[in-house]
Formats: structure tokens, C-alpha cells, sequence
């Protein structure tokens, strides 16, 4: 009796243990392919079953969350959302999440290993840690007077500080309210429907997921590119540039819109934004160094991120002369986001000295408690200082003497370049209006802002004083917000 006893007591723990492994299989070493199975809610339930972590603004947060009682309880809703849907993108049960809600969410959502005590007692406990907070790099003053100033045009706008990279605006309008898209009922689907079907695209960040033809905004490259190779020495010496131009190779003719381009000094071309000049000093400089300066700007660069991805700007890297001429003044296939024209003001008012663009300034968790910081970063020197100071120069000259005059603001340093691309098949869109600036203050050191700013579709004529009358008066709002006590 005793041996039969003893046989099913053994019997017995052999099931036992044959119970835990399978378990332990289940639960730890299997758990990734349960809770990937389409069937299980548990881990939605779960997502949605606490607050999601907040977006801030200058220590003010621009997010929250809506206990709506249901089964996934937690809904996203958003502060001002039209104003910072291109910073905060949509966090939504239906339609998951984009632009920063996506960039961050795992700290966001409380599923960051970072936000754990124990992290390796939570992945067996697979207790969930409160969402953490995300504390963006965005000027409140800076992003609304950018939102005003658009008002109802289709456009974008970036500004950035030169000295850290940190992004003080983004704008695009139109724009939209992420909250609409937060929960999962029969209205969030008509008005994902609405806003998909809408030609003006309100859901599409312009201004970092947008490319457009810069136009002559690009001569600032062009410019750097000639003083770097030393085919301009003098910026007040004429060049050889006739007028009209006729691009190598062909029989087409480039003009201008103003008059006295004719050999122009680089000084003369860069403040009225000579074609010719340009186009001529393209095709001296030559594709190779073209493209290698365009490079160090961040063109080409398919990899940026702030934390969220950056449309990759084109510059091509394979043109007969005529193209390389005609991307010199920033046509054919050149095209940039909003962004990473803001990172060429930048550059010049940084001496050439360009910073990784960035969002976020920290992150913490539900106490407070420090996750990670950004800190500035260079990208690399773009330009040698010298090339830096005649840039600077010259973009001042633009203000003062040239095309930006609309961007001035008395006291205060201001360098721009204005510029209109054209587009359409056989140009016959009207054109984006472009203007990109710094300004600093005439007692400070450093720069404070460098803009960018696009207007799609300016109604104006095909010249570059168009962008100087639509979008130089953006610019000028911002920077005016970005210099104020």
C-alpha cells in the first residue's frame, strides 16, 4: 500500500511540475506571441485601462486624458489641438498614433522599460508603470504667433534656436483637431473619412513631412558652395554671368525679374536674387561640390529625426550642366522641407555651425523623476567662418537693401532670403512663396531664432519679391515672438 501511495505521490508531482513548465512556457518565453494575437485584448484593454503620460509646453501640459467608463476607459484628448497637432500628431484607439504620440510612445503609454523600477520583475510580474511625460522644446509665444500669421493660407512654419537646435515652432496649416480621432466609435470614423477626403490635406505636417522646390531660397547653398571653392573670391567683384543665361548644353534662355543682373557681384545677385548669376555660378562651381554642400546643409539625409522622422530632402547627386544649373537656383528635382530650410538660416547664423534639430527637451516619469535630456549636438560645420560672415552680410543686405525688406524689425539684426518656386506641369501652378531668416538682437552675442516659412500656392507674380511680400511678414511675426522678454 505504502509503494502505491508513494508512486502516485510522485505521479502527482511529475504533473505539477509538467503544469509549471508549461505555464512558465506560456506566460514568459511564449507571452510576446500571445499578446501579438489579433484575438487578445488584454493588451489593449490594458493600454487604455490608465492615463496616458502628457505632452508639455513650457511646463504646461497641452494633452490629457477622458475616463469615458467603457471597457478601453481612457481616451486622448487635446489642448488647443488644431495649434499643436503638428507637434503632438493623434493618439487614437481606432487609428494608433503618429508624429510625437508615436515617437514616444512606449514612455507615453507606460510600457517604456526606463519608467520600471525592476524591469526585469515587471517583465515577469508584467505589471504596467504609469505613463511618462514628455517636455517638448516649443515657445508658446513662438508657435502662436506662427499659427496667427499663417492664418487661413496653406503653408507651413519652423523656427529653430541656432545656438542649441531646440525647435521653437512648427506649424502647419490648415490644421485639425487630434481629439476628433481619439476613441473608437462611428464619429471618429466619419471624421477620419473627412479629414482624409479634404484637399487641403489638414492632416499633413508640412513642415516636416512635406518637400517643396525651395526656389531661390536655395541660393544661400549656392552662394556658400562658390565661396567654399573659391570660384566667387570677392563678393564685390562682377561675375560672368550674362543676361539672359543660356543653360549649358542647350538652347534655353534664363531671365530675370529685375533688372541690373548682368555680370552682377554676388552681393548685388544675392540681394534681387539673380538667375543668372546663380545658374552661372552653379555650373562654375560643378555638380560634385554642389551636392557635397547641399549635403552638409542635411540634405540627402533620409534618417534625420526630432524625435519623430523628417522627410528627406532631395537633392540630386546625377545631372547633365543644365540641371545642375537650374538646381542652383533651386529647381528641377531640388526639393526641402520647411524644416530643413530652417536649418540653412540656422546654420548661417551660427557661423556654419549646424545643430541637430530637436523636440524634446526631457522626459520624466509619473514622479517627476528625470528619464532622459536632450542635449544640443552638432551635426557638422556646413562652411568655413569666413564664408559664414559674408553669408551673413549678405542675407542682412536682403533685408535692408533687398527683396526681405517686409521681415525688418528695428533694433534688431535681421538676415533673409526670400524665393518663389514655381511648379506644376510646365510651371503653371502659382508659385510657393518662401522666406527663410535669423534675427538677433544688437546687444546679444548669439542669434535667438532662425525661421523658415512657406506659403503653398502664393498669389503673386513669378518673381522673388513674392516671397518677400507673403511670407517675409511670417517670418517676421515669429521672430518678433522669439526676441520678446
Amino acid at each position: 500500500m505504502t509503494r502505491h501511495i508513494r508512486f502516485a505521490a510522485a505521479f502527482c508531482l511529475l504533473l505539477l511540475l509538467a503544469l509549471i513548465v508549461n505555464a512558465t512556457r506560456i506566460q514568459v518565453f511564449q507571452a510576446g506571441h500571445y499578446d501579438d494575437n489579433a484575438a487578445n485584448r488584454r493588451s489593449t484593454i490594458a493600454r487604455y485601462g490608465q492615463a496616458r503620460g502628457n505632452i508639455m509646453v513650457d511646463g504646461r501640459p497641452i494633452t490629457g486624458s477622458e475616463d469615458t467608463g467603457e471597457q478601453l476607459r481612457f481616451e486622448r484628448s487635446y489642448k488647443n489641438g488644431p495649434l499643436y497637432a503638428p507637434v503632438t500628431g493623434y493618439a487614437s484607439q481606432t487609428y494608433g498614433t503618429t508624429l510625437l504620440e508615436n515617437a514616444e510612445d512606449q514612455l507615453l503609454s507606460g510600457t517604456d522599460p526606463m519608467l520600471a523600477p525592476f524591469p526585469l520583475i515587471d517583465d515577469i510580474t508584467r505589471e504596467q508603470q504609469p505613463g511618462g511625460t514628455v517636455h517638448t522644446t516649443i515657445e508658446p509665444s513662438v508657435q502662436q504667433a506662427a499659427y496667427a500669421a499663417l492664418g487661413d493660407k496653406q503653408g507651413a512654419v519652423a523656427a529653430l534656436d541656432p545656438t542649441t537646435g531646440r525647435i521653437l515652432a512648427l506649424v502647419s496649416t490648415p490644421s485639425y483637431d487630434p481629439e476628433l480621432l481619439s476613441g473608437n466609435g462611428t464619429s471618429v470614423a466619419q471624421s477620419w473619412t473627412t479629414l482624409n477626403n479634404a484637399a487641403s490635406k489638414p492632416m499633413l505636417n508640412r513642415a516636416i513631412r512635406q518637400t517643396y522646390p525651395p526656389g531661390s531660397a536655395f541660393k544661400v547653398i549656392t552662394a556658400a558652395a562658390a565661396l567654399d571653392t573659391g570660384v566667387v573670391t570677392d563678393i564685390d567683384t562682377k561675375t560672368d554671368s550674362p543676361d539672359p543665361y543660356t543653360l549649358p548644353g542647350t538652347s534655353t534662355k534664363l531671365t530675370n525679374e529685375v533688372d541690373g543682373c548682368e555680370n552682377a557681384t554676388l552681393r548685388h545677385a544675392f540681394e534681387w536674387s539673380c538667375n543668372t548669376v546663380f545658374a552661372s555660378l552653379g555650373s562654375q562651381v560643378g555638380l560634385a561640390s554642389l551636392a557635397n554642400t547641399a549635403e552638409r546643409f542635411g540634405f540627402n539625409d533620409g534618417g534625420l529625426r526630432i524625435p519623430s522622422p523628417v522627410a528627406r530632402s532631395n537633392f540630386d547627386t546625377s545631372m547633365d550642366q543644365a540641371q545642375v544649373a537650374l538646381s542652383a537656383i533651386g529647381q528641377y528635382d531640388t526639393t526641402a522641407t520647411p524644416l530643413q530650410m530652417a536649418m540653412v538660416a540656422s546654420a548661417v547664423a551660427n557661423n556654419g555651425d549646424l545643430k541637430k534639430p530637436r523636440l524634446v527637451d526631457r522626459t520624466t516619469d509619473a514622479a517627476g523623476r528625470t528619464v532622459s535630456r536632450t542635449h544640443p549636438d552638432s551635426l557638422r560645420q556646413t562652411f568655413n567662418p569666413g564664408t559664414a560672415s559674408l553669408l551673413k552680410e549678405m542675407m542682412v543686405n536682403v533685408v535692408e537693401e533687398g527683396t526681405g525688406a517686409n521681415a525688418a524689425i528695428p533694433g534688431t539684426v535681421v538676415g533673409g532670403k526670400t524665393g518663389t518656386a514655381q511648379h506644376g506641369i510646365g510651371n503653371a501652378g502659382l508659385p510657393y512663396a518662401w522666406f527663410i531668416s535669423w534675427a538677433q538682437a544688437k546687444d546679444a552675442g548669439e542669434p535667438a531664432v532662425a525661421v523658415a516659412v512657406v506659403v503653398e500656392d502664393a498669389a503673386a507674380d513669378r518673381d522673388d519679391i513674392s516671397g518677400g511680400g507673403s511670407a517675409a511678414p511670417i517670418a517676421r511675426s515669429v521672430m518678433r515672438a522669439a526676441l520678446a522678454p
